[in-house]
C-alpha cells in the first residue's frame, strides 16, 4: 500500500524506538504531527525552537536512543542553531528535521523572498551530517544515513531538510527495518583485548573506574555496577558523569572536588575509563592530579570512536566499540576472579562521607538573603530519592557540585558547552522521556532561568512533577566575580545587574504554577515540600546574598584549571 512520505518518516523513527517529537508545527510538518499523535507519540510543542532542541537532547540522554526535533523553515531553523551546537558539543544524537520552501524558490534569481534562507550551508558546521530529501524515494536512505551518522563513533546531531513539495508525496515501501539492518549495533571488542584488560585489572593493586557522561546517556548503569563490584575499587566521576549508579553511591567520588577522589587518582596503578573523552575537566588524564605516579599507571579506555584513541593521552589497552556491549564482556571475563577490595577503599568512603557532613554543617546559615551554599544544602536534603536532578547556571552550579547532599541517579546539565538556559527545557524533556512520573528538581540561577522561562507554561500544560529552585541575586553572579577579580573590589560591573523588583514566584503563578518566595534558610525545605505537594509545577524564588554568590564560589581555583590553554 502506498503511504505518504511523512508516514514513512514516522515508521523509520519507530524502528529506532523513538516515540517523541518536539517542535512548533511547520506547515510542512502539520500532517506528520497529526499522524504522530494518532499513533500514540508524545508530541510536545514548546514556545521556542531552541527549547524544543534542548528537550529532545534530554530525551536522548534519558533513553540512550536518538531523539527528534523539528524546526519551521527560515526563522525556526535559526532558532534551532543553539540546540544543534549544544548537541554537537554534548555528543547527543538528535535528529533535527527542517522545513524548507520548494526548491524552485531556492533557484530563483529574484530578490525579496519571504521567510527564506539557504539553511544547510549555515547549519552544516554544527552537525555530523546534513542532507536534503530532494526526491521522495530518497527518504529511507537519507534518514537512515542520518541515524547511522548520529549513532556511529562519537554520537552527535544531524540535520535533514524536507522541501515542501516532497513530504506529501507517496511511496510504495516495505516495512521499516530494525537498526541492525542498516547500522552497526552493539559492537564488541576483540577477545584478545578483553583478555588483556582482564589480566591487567586482576594484577592491579589500586585500580579506579573513571566514569563519564557516556555511561549515563547510554543507560549502562547496571553493567557498570557489576564491573565495579568485580573490580572492588572506587568510582571517580568526571564533571559530565555526575549521576550516581545505584549501589555505588558510597564509593563514587567527584574528580578534583573530593579529597578521596584525588587520593585515589594519585595512588592508582590502573585507570579504566568508560564513557569519557578524557577532556579538559579531567586534565586530559595526564595533567594535574594524574602527574603523580604516571609512570606506574596503566590505562584502559572503552571508546566507540577509534579515531579518539590516543589523542588526549596514550592508551595501553583500547577497547573499541559500544560500552553497552564491552562492559558485559569485561564482567564475564572477570566473573570467576573478583578482586580483593583496594586497601584504602573503606577509608576513602568514610573520608568522603565526612566531607559531605562537614559541608552540610559548615555552610553559612542564618543569613538573609540566604548564602548560596546553604541554599544547596537545604534544597538537596529534601531531593526525592527517585528524583531527576537538573542543573543550570554559573555560580549556582559551582556551589551545587560542591555542597549537594543528594546523590541522584540521573543528573542533567550542559557540562561540555556550558550553555545557560538549558535547565528548564532539559527538565521538560527528561520528564516526558520518563513518563512524567518521577519528580524533578531544577536548581538554577535567576539569569539562566529567564532564558526560556516561557517553558513554565509547557511544563504546566504537561502537568510535570517539577520544582524549580531558583537562586536569585538579580545579577550575573559568576560574571560579577570575574569583574571583581579582574578590576578589584568596588569596580564598575558593566551589564551584570537588573531590577530587584523581579519576583519569579509571581511570574510562575502567572503561568499557572505554584510560587514560593524564600529569604531565610530554614524556609527553603518547607517551601520545596509545599511545591511538590501542590500537584503543580513549582517555582521557589530564593533570595541569595549577591556578595557571597560572586566571591565565595567553592573550589573555584580547581574549576579554573579546566581551561587548559589559559583562557582565564
Amino acid at each position: 500500500m502506498a503511504i505518504k512520505v511523512y508516514e514513512r518518516i514516522l515508521q523509520l523513527f519507530e524502528a529506532e524506538g523513538i516515540d517523541t517529537i518536539f517542535g512548533i508545527p511547520d506547515p510542512n510538518f502539520v500532517h506528520l504531527f497529526h499522524l504522530a499523535e494518532e499513533r500514540g507519540w508524545n508530541v510536545v510543542a514548546p514556545h521556542h525552537e531552541a527549547s524544543a532542541g534542548f528537550m529532545a537532547e534530554a530525551v536522548s540522554r534519558m533513553t540512550g536512543r536518538p531523539a527528534v526535533c523539528i524546526g519551521t523553515l527560515g526563522p525556526g531553523l535559526a532558532n534551532l542553531a543553539p540546540a544543534m551546537m549544544c548537541a554537537k558539543v554534548e555528543n547527543s544524537p538528535v535528529v533535527f528535521l527542517g522545513g524548507q520552501r520548494a526548491r524552485i524558490t531556492e533557484q530563483r534569481v529574484r530578490r525579496g523572498r519571504i521567510q527564506f534562507v539557504r539553511q544547510s550551508p549555515l547549519l552544516e558546521p554544527s552537525v555530523k551530517y546534513a542532507a536534503s530529501i530532494e526526491y521522495a524515494d530518497q527518504t529511507d536512505e537519507i534518514l537512515r544515513e542520518g541515524l547511522r551518522k548520529a549513532m556511529t563513533g562519537t554520537p552527535g546531531p544531524v540535520y535533514i531538510e524536507y522541501p515542501s513539495h516532497v513530504i506529501l508525496e507517496e511511496l510504495d515501501v516495505p516495512p521499516a527495518a530494525p537498526p541492525s539492518a542498516y547500522r552497526l549495533v552493539g559492537q564488541t571488542a576483540g577477545a584478545d583485548r578483553i583478555a588483556e584488560a582482564a589480566r591487567l585489572i586482576r594484577a592491579a593493586e589500586r585500580p579506579i573506574l573513571l566514569v563519564g557522561h557516556g555511561v549515563h546517556t547510554s543507560r549502562a548503569g547496571e553493567p557498570v555496577r557489576a564491573l565495579a563490584d568485580l573490580m572492588a575499587c572506587p568510582v571517580i566521576q568526571t564533571s559530565g558523569g555526575t549521576s550516581y549508579i545505584k549501589g555505588l553511591e558510597d564509593r563514587t567520588f567527584p574528580y578534583g572536588f573530593s579529597p578521596s577522589a584525588i587520593d585515589a587518582v594519585v595512588r592508582s596503578d590502573l585507570c579504566l575509563a568508560i564513557g569519557t573523552e578524557l577532556g579538559e575537566p579531567v586534565h586530559y588524564g595526564r595533567g594535574r592530579h594524574w602527574v603523580a605516579n604516571e609512570e606506574n599507571r596503566t590505562w584502559i579506555l572503552i571508546e566507540q570512536d577509534p579515531e579518539a584513541i590516543g589523542v588526549n593521552r596514550p592508551i595501553d589497552v583500547p577497547l573499541v566499540g559500544d560500552l553497552r556491549a564491552i562492559v558485559p564482556q569485561l564482567v564475564e571475563a572477570l566473573g570467576d576472579s573478583p578482586r580483593t577490595p583496594s586497601p584504602e577503599l573503606d577509608g576513602w568512603i568514610r573520608q568522603d562521607a565526612d566531607r559531605l557532613a562537614e559541608l552540610a554543617e559548615t555552610a553559612p546559615a542564618g543569613m538573609s538573603p540566604v548564602h548560596p551554599a546553604r541554599l544547596i544544602v537545604e534544597a538537596t536534603k529534601v531531593f526525592p530519592a527517585d528524583g531527576i536532578m537538573v542543573r543550570d547556571g554559573g555560580a549556582t552550579t559551582i556551589f551545587g557540585w560542591t555542597y549537594s547532599q543528594a546523590k541522584p541517579h540521573d543528573v542533567l546539565w550542559n557540562q561540555n558547552f556550558g550553555h545557560l538556559g538549558t535547565g528548564l527545557p532539559y527538565a521538560v524533556g527528561a520528564s516526558v522521556a520518563e513518563g512524567r512520573k518521577r519528580p524533578l528538581m531544577l536548581i538554577t540561577g535567576d539569569s539562566s532561568f529567564q532564558f526560556h522561562i516561557a517553558e513554565l507554561e509547557t511544563a504546566a500544560r504537561l502537568n510535570l512533577p517539577l520544582v524549580c529552585v531558583v537562586a536569585v541575586d538579580y545579577a550575573w553572579g559568576l560574571e560579577v566575580g570575574v569583574y571583581k577579580r579582574t578590576f578589584g573590589q568596588g569596580s564598575r560591573e558593566t551589564g551584570t545587574r537588573w531590577s530587584t523588583n523581579t519576583r519569579l514566584d509571581k511570574v510562575a503563578e502567572g503561568f499557572g504554577c505554584h510560587g514560593e518566595y524564600v529569604e531565610r534558610d530554614e524556609d527553603i525545605a518547607p517551601a520545596i515540600k509545599r511545591a511538590y505537594a501542590s500537584g503543580r509545577v513549582g517555582v521557589v524564588h530564593v533570595a541569595v546574598d549577591p556578595k557571597a554568590n560572586s566571591e565565595e564560589m567553592p573550589s573555584y581555583d580547581e574549576f579554573r584549571t579546566w581551561y587548559a590553554e589559559g583562557t582565564q
